[in-house]
């Protein structure tokens, strides 16, 4: 292990859950990675320590102000003993694009994925071995201060936390009921919505509780300022085959610059598919539908892999895609990027990092 990272074991480690308990950020690790940060100082050194609660003064800058960011990834088992992670360089590059916004200071890329390597080896034994299962990972940074002012703080902590996790699919990867949103927004141009704070996710919250009141399981935005154009679906990016071309919605910066996104581009593209980037209206899947020729719809993100649409509820009118079965492109790019992460199918963009 790196010897510049100081570790604190617990004296008194968890009971290892059972594989078919685990769930989704229910379950934490015995420790977690913390760093601070002052300013002069810049970021002291990380230390390894028990995983537990903060001790915060109630007047605490990020309680008011929410200036924080956070990531997420994951770690997997192989079945050759090795543990791995997917472009995890990626995460913390965009950590410290979300930083940029939030005025919080950047981190060391390479410091940080040497500094997460020690805590998942530590911690390697909670790595879930059952099929599909992984341990996710949560980088997060947030404003220390206490002090009621409405200004970028000077001190700030930097943990990382560890949480085994099951198959986001355990009955198998099913399509999914989407409502389309069309009178809330969730970003816009030269807002937060391509950083990853948690204000975007606070501001999602009623939305998707409108949605799933309404028997929907997440909800795709549109713009925010003609409420017509595609951007996300809930914590995803999504993608559309009309025609046998695949089109997502461009990065134009109200739109999180996903890594599974980036990563799904790359494959269909060596597949040969044509991969368009460009804006994209609600009207215009919706008259695809009407002519036959919207194929797929599906969404990217680190959670789910891929998780494919079988039907949008736009103002009422709904439309069921590819009679409510996963499609091709879906299921190909699913089992090419959970074969690439759990070490089954060859890592030819040398995505994957191995911890030790």
């Amino acid at each position: 292990m790196n010897s510049n990272i100081k570790i604190t074991k617990t004296t008194n480690p968890k009971e290892k859950p059972n594989s078919d308990k685990l769930g989704f950020g229910k379950i934490f690790t015995d420790h977690m990675l913390v760093m601070d940060y002052i300013e002069g100082q810049g970021w002291l050194k990380p230390e390894i320590i028990p995983y537990g609660p903060l001790p915060m003064d109630p007047s605490t800058m990020v309680y008011h102000y929410g200036q924080a960011v956070f990531e997420g990834l994951k770690a997997y088992n192989t079945k050759d003993g090795k543990v791995l992670l997917f472009r995890p360089e990626k995460n913390f590059e965009r950590l410290n694009i979300s930083n940029e916004r939030l005025c919080i200071p950047h981190i060391n890329v390479e410091d940080c994925v040497e500094a997460l390597k020690v805590l998942v080896e530590l911690e390697k034994e909670w790595i879930p071995s059952s099929e599909g299962a992984s341990l996710y990972i949560r980088p997060f940074i947030i404003s220390t201060d206490p002090f009621l002012g409405v200004h970028p703080a000077k001190t700030y902590k930097f943990i990382i936390i560890l949480s085994p996790s099951g198959a986001y699919y355990p009955t198998g990867i099913n399509p999914v009921k989407i409502y389309v949103e069309s009178e809330l927004v969730r970003a816009v141009q030269g807002g937060t919505g391509f950083a990853k704070t948690p204000g975007n996710y606070a501001s999602s919250l009623l939305a998707q509780a409108r949605a799933e009141k309404l028997g929907y399981v997440q909800v795709l935005w549109l713009d925010g300022v003609e409420k017509k154009y595609i951007e996300e679906v809930g914590a995803m990016n999504v993608f559309f085959k009309i025609d046998g071309e695949i089109i997502t919605p461009s990065l134009d910066g109200s739109i999180l610059p996903g890594i599974t996104r980036d990563s799904c581009i790359r494959l269909l593209k060596d597949w040969g598919y044509k991969v368009t980037e460009r804006k994209l209206s609600i009207a215009e899947v919706y008259e695809a539908s009407a002519n036959g020729k919207l194929d797929e719809v599906f969404g990217t993100g680190t959670a789910a892999v891929i998780s494919p649409v079988g039907e949008l509820n736009w103002k009422g009118n709904v439309i069921i895609i590819d009679d409510n079965k996963i499609g091709e492109v879906s299921q190909k790019l699913y089992d090419t990027l959970t074969g690439i992460q759990f070490g089954n199918v060859e890592d030819k963009f040398n995505w994957m990092t191995e911890v030790k």
